[in-house]
């Protein structure tokens, strides 16, 4: 499971022209669920994701948590995440997980999410085209993969 995490001041997501997802502070969340990820993979992400100390404090450093800022998360499925261009110039997306294996670990991160945290929980639509909106703040990007606990 990879994900591209960005603090953000404020983050929708639209389908159809209609917005179905949107948090004020916290973090965009683009994950890719890979073929062979399981449920032990989404509990040490999202857990991860709820503990990281990326927002300023009072002195500005980098010491709170997305609940001590009262903060939410906007979860959009990318399964581009895990292309591969070691052949040519297209990428392959075979060890992306299909939708049967996807779908299931997707929903178990989003609920894992609430539950452990708290705080809004936000999604885009899975296998929908999407349009994402964000103010990336700070900038703050990070990448997580379950594969490396990094």
């Amino acid at each position: 499971m990879r994900a591209v995490v960005q603090r953000v001041s404020q983050a929708s997501v639209t389908v159809n022209q209609k917005m179905i997802g949107a948090i004020d502070k916290g973090f965009m969340v683009l994950l890719g669920i890979h073929s062979e990820d399981t449920p032990e993979d989404v509990e040490w992400l999202a857990a991860k994701l709820i503990g990281m100390r990326v927002f300023p404090d009072g002195d500005g450093k980098m010491n709170l948590d997305i609940c001590e800022v009262k903060g939410g998360f906007l979860v959009v499925s990318q399964f581009t995440l895990h292309a591969r261009y070691k052949k040519g110039n297209r990428p392959s997306f075979v060890e992306a997980a299909r939708p049967d294996h996807a779908i299931p670990l997707y929903t178990h991160f989003v609920n894992f999410l609430r539950e452990q945290s708290g705080c809004k929980v936000e999604t885009g639509e899975f296998g929908a085209m999407m349009d994402v909106h964000l103010n990336n703040d700070g900038p703050v990007t990070l990448v997580l993969d379950t594969r490396n606990k990094e």
